[in-house]
């Protein structure tokens, strides 16, 4: 297997190398090349995680590329200029939402997967020549040579007042090696922050005080999706997805030294001054 950050013209690596080491069955595999048009995904804005499970579990019902069984693990690129097709993520198949089917249009039941999260926006391949075939048999990956796996972008803390993560991004910055600098910034401060559910828009003001810091509390949160708080947990019993309509900023923040009644008295504040208890998600 080639380095990290090398490149190769032609195939001394193909995906099916990499299906193969991951332990992925070519059958159990369908893969998908998506361009940006008007009509469906029309510039990077739109290549978030969420964005295209919404655009791909869509399907024309006739004359589609998709088969009429498609298989469990659908991987997804983006073109990446004429050949080129960047990894963007693997979405689990659980079959066609019959109940959803229209005269034209059909639904498939797609979840997120980490199937191969490592490479996400890192490795590279080339479609084949027919490129105009955009969903593919996973059994035609060995004609898809690996052209670059490329080292993870370090990703710059952008300072405190300029934090705006989704729930998914939030997960990155907790896990991600790309976003060492933030964990370095978070772990270091107490403060107050916001949760703003962007599909109702209801707000939720927290604190990260004592020993547990931003980055501690926001943890919790990339974990579950709720961090504990009542109202938060109440939606995800509801929807265990709705975390992805989660946008986390931070209002203020206090140093190591700062005393929990500061931190207290700072989000009360916030609390009062957002209506997060009479209109929002705060129960307390």
């Amino acid at each position: 297997m080639q380095p990290t950050g090398a490149s190769s013209s032609r195939g001394d690596l193909t995906l099916a190398d990499l299906l193969d080491v991951a332990g992925i069955p070519p059958d159990d595999v369908l893969l998908v090349r998506h361009t940006y048009s008007t009509d469906g995904l029309t510039g990077p804005q739109d290549a978030a995680v969420d964005n295209v499970l919404t655009y791909s579990r869509a399907q024309a019902l006739r004359q589609s590329k998709i088969p009429r069984d498609p298989p469990a693990l659908w991987l997804n690129f983006l073109a990446d200029g004429k050949r080129r097709s960047r990894f963007l993520t693997a979405y689990e198949n659980r079959g066609e939402v019959l109940a959803e089917r229209t005269d034209v249009q059909r639904y498939f039941d797609l979840h997120p997967s980490d199937v191969l999260g490592s490479l996400r926006n890192r490795l590279v391949i080339e479609w084949s020549a027919d490129t105009i075939n955009w969903a593919k048999a996973g059994a035609r990956a060995d004609q898809m040579p690996v052209v670059e796996i490329a080292d993870p972008a370090r990703v710059p803390f952008p300072g405190f007042d300029n934090v705006l993560v989704t729930h998914d991004e939030l997960v990155a910055v907790v896990e991600d090696s790309r976003y060492a600098e933030w964990r370095t910034a978070l772990a270091a401060v107490q403060g107050v922050y916001l949760v703003a559910d962007t599909s109702s828009g209801e707000l939720y003001v927290g604190k990260a005080d004592g020993a547990e810091r931003l980055l501690g509390r926001w943890s919790a949160y990339a974990r579950d999706g709720h961090g504990g708080n009542v109202a938060l947990r109440e939606l995800a019993e509801v929807d265990g997805t709705h975390r992805r309509h989660f946008v986390f900023s931070i209002l203020r923040v206090f140093g190591p030294t700062a005393t929990t009644a500061e931190v207290d008295t700072a989000e009360a504040h916030y609390k009062r001054a957002l209506l997060t208890r009479q209109y929002g998600l705060n129960r307390n």
